[in-house]
């Protein structure tokens, strides 16, 4: 199992990165990516906090742990310039905040952040099909999440994704230890909302190729 969606103390969560990495490698997990909040105002910050780290944490737990944020909030106009900054200052994999129904988030948000070309659109909620369109187009990959609240969209998302071809990948989006859910779980939500088995399957594939582009192998 592989979540590229969590948080630290350093922006909502309640873990500091060495328990958060500590906690998903005894919960089974092979790779995580810490992805704290972030705009043009914390991005350096919390990327200078992390990235020298990662790999020696991840080292003494077994566990591959990419550095990356979660751009949240970011006006859709300034979407691309903030993930570039985050990419220059050593971001192993950009998240943006999608249009989740249970955040305020900017409309537009989510076609920005396809065209700017982050990583991973994470809970994108009532996503249009011309988005996902062009995620699929642009190898942006959409976000189905066992976050409540935010997973009230799951359904929508798979479904738009199988009709026109978009990459999915699952994460927990996980801000406290009750969030790392045991991937017995997280398979149940996944095809709850309408995932196959199949589809699960290569959404964890999917994953894993994000790991391995991240680490360069």
């Amino acid at each position: 199992m592989i979540d590229l969606h969590t948080h630290t103390f350093f922006s909502d969560g309640e873990l500091v990165p060495a328990e958060l990495v500590r906690r998903a490698a005894v919960a089974g997990y092979s790779a995580i990516a810490i992805t704290d909040h972030a705009d043009k105002t914390n991005t350096k910050w919390l990327l200078d906090n992390i990235v020298d780290v990662v790999d020696e944490i991840g080292a003494a737990n077994s566990i591959r742990v990419l550095a990356g944020v979660e751009l949240t909030h970011v006006p859709p106009a300034a979407i691309a310039d903030v993930a570039q900054l985050a990419r220059d200052n050593g971001a192993e994999i950009v998240l943006v905040h999608g249009e989740s129904i249970v955040d305020p988030v900017m409309p537009g948000t989510n076609m920005a952040a396809i065209k700017a070309g982050i990583d991973i659109l994470a809970h994108p909620g009532l996503i249009t099909a011309e988005e996902v369109d062009l995620a699929a187009e642009s190898g942006v990959y959409l976000e189905v999440t066992t976050r409540k609240g935010n997973s009230l969209t799951n359904g929508h998302v798979v479904k738009l994704a199988q009709k026109y071809g978009a990459k999915l990948v699952i994460n927990n989006d996980a801000h406290a230890p009750t969030d790392i859910l045991d991937p017995e779980m997280v398979h149940k939500i996944a095809l709850g909302a309408g995932m196959t088995e199949e589809q699960f399957l290569q959404a964890q594939k999917n994953s894993k190729l994000l790991v391995k582009k991240a680490k360069g192998g």
